[in-house]
């Protein structure tokens, strides 16, 4: 089962040597911090737009090994209950495949009901593939587990965290990624204000007031559902230390400020540096 890309050579280069080329560009002024990785938060535009933010959280993956990235990100076009799992095969990018760990898959669609194997919802999703050039060109031996959220409930998020944690928990070498984008649309001042709601609660490492403000307003993120699945997980795993690593707009590159799009990259685990938080 192959996965085609449905959104190579427009949302990002469809050639190998061109998607490395930016792919590298990107990864080149960002910086690493000590200590152990849990998680990351990343965004998911077209790359000329996400890329140069993504970079500084996949620059974190550069001389650590990992087996599986796990890959959660919210459905843009199909609307469904629970969460759909590709069930195996593979996601086809010009840099290759990028395997399933089907042995994952089935380990969580067991142990929670509300995962359930779908690979039709996943046909033109591209939170989840918007990773794919970053992960395969820093970790072009792991497998992946993708993983799209339909409803973002409360309960979902809480629910998906603890099958997260009781599955990857002796699955060692396990990196945890939430696909999001922040506000959508919104002129500079206002998405800036909006944003740095999330900003505030992915630097306290505060899922919980994170749920909160995207209960008043779903607004503030796309993928609200997925950070906070993740980052409960990633606590659960043992992440200690939260980092806001790079944030900015689509204006930035466009230099339309009128209607911007917000992207954060953060981490979280056990490091050894201080904040490194940077903004454009």
């Amino acid at each position: 089962m192959i996965r085609k890309s449905p959104i190579a050579g427009t949302w990002y280069p469809g050639t190998a040597r061109e998607l490395v080329r930016a792919v590298d560009g990107y990864l080149e002024p960002a910086a690493d911090i000590g200590g152990d990785l849990v998680a990351l938060v990343v965004p998911h535009a077209g790359l000329m737009y996400s890329g140069p933010v993504a970079a500084y959280a996949y620059r974190l993956m550069r001389g650590r090994t990992f087996d599986r990235v796990v890959l959660v990100g919210p459905s843009h076009f199909v609307v469904f209950d629970g969460v759909a799992a590709y069930p195996g095969g593979a996601f086809q990018t010009p840099l290759g495949m990028a395997p399933i760990d089907e042995p994952s898959v089935d380990a969580l669609a067991t142990a929670a009901p509300f995962v359930k194997k779908n690979d039709a919802v996943h046909a033109r999703e591209h939170s989840l593939e918007m990773q794919l050039p970053f992960v395969q060109r820093l970790a072009p031996e792991a497998a992946i587990v993708p993983l799209l959220v339909g409803r973002q409930t409360a309960s979902v998020a809480e629910r998906l965290a603890g099958v997260l944690a009781e599955v990857f928990r002796a699955r060692a070498r396990t990196l945890l990624v939430a696909s999001s984008d922040l506000s959508h649309y919104r002129d500079a001042v206002t998405a800036h204000r909006l944003d740095g709601v999330v900003l505030d609660c992915l630097t306290r490492f505060d899922a919980d007031g994170l749920q909160q403000a995207l209960d008043r307003n779903p607004e503030h993120a796309c993928g609200g559902g997925p950070m906070v699945a993740v980052m409960k997980a990633a606590r659960l795993l043992g992440a200690r230390d939260a980092r806001v690593l790079r944030y900015a707009d689509s204006g930035d590159v466009s230099g339309d400020k009128s209607a911007v799009v917000g992207y954060v990259a953060a981490a979280f685990g056990t490091f050894d540096s201080g904040e490194t938080a940077s903004r454009d």
